[in-house]
């Protein structure tokens, strides 16, 4: 069941962790990379139809999901024989932040709240979307699943994280678009766990059962857009 996204008490709020694409960044660019792009260039290397393509990729796509490999554009690169990383670079002008995530994060940081990334994103897609955006300068740190070892999915990622970027649970928010990533995110102990419903700006809202959940994390900040300060002492 979908659960109502009540505004956070941001004064118990010390710390955010965001997933990046389909919640800070536009999850577009990466749906049509896969859905089309790959599949074009597949089709082109192998002498099939675009159609032929796709059925022959979907299944070794989803014999990965939720897995480091799923996420990994070296291991695409290797089992497709494609460059993944030139295709991505090559669409890189369509890499977008989702409609005033990039004001949410400056808001919460100007307001003395850590915001980390954590990303199940490869090192090098997380490169190329840096280099497009500029997308490190924006956050006090950036994590991806692949350096931690486990994908976010696993609940050996977060106490993994957490030696990395040590956190208090019952001050922490986490925010992705997700629902495995977001039960093992809760099931680890977060206290604050929302769900993004509108992680495509081309696609429509999707249901988060079990969560609550908003189409765009700068709803979190209520219908005032304020956030408090930390407190302090």
């Amino acid at each position: 069941m979908q659960e109502a996204a009540a505004t956070p008490d941001w004064d118990r709020i010390d710390t955010v962790l965001l997933d990046m694409d389909g919640t800070v960044l536009d999850l577009d660019y990466d749906m049509r990379f896969w859905r089309d792009t790959v599949p074009r260039h597949y089709a082109g290397q192998h002498g099939l139809s675009y159609d032929e393509a796709r059925r022959r990729l979907y299944p070794l796509f989803e014999s990965v999901r939720g897995t480091l490999d799923w996420y990994c554009i070296e291991f695409w690169s290797r089992e497709l024989g494609l460059d993944i990383p030139a295709l991505k670079r090559a669409l890189r002008h369509e890499i977008t932040w989702l409609p005033r995530a990039r004001e949410f994060v400056a808001r919460l940081r100007a307001e003395g709240r850590r915001v980390v990334l954590v990303t199940n994103a490869h090192p090098g897609t997380v490169a190329i979307k840096d280099a497009q955006l500029g997308l490190r300068r924006h956050f006090d740190a950036v994590y991806s699943s692949h350096e931690v070892g486990a994908a976010k999915e696993s609940p050996a990622f977060w106490p993994r994280l957490a030696e990395r970027e040590p956190f208090d649970l019952l001050r922490t928010m986490f925010v992705d678009d997700s629902p495995p990533v977001l039960r093992a995110a809760r099931a680890h102990g977060i206290e604050w766990v929302y769900g993004i419903r509108r992680p495509d700006s081309r696609g429509p809202a999707r249901a988060v059962e079990g969560f609550p959940a908003v189409d765009a994390v700068h709803q979190l900040l209520g219908a005032g857009g304020a956030v408090r300060p930390v407190p302090r002492g």
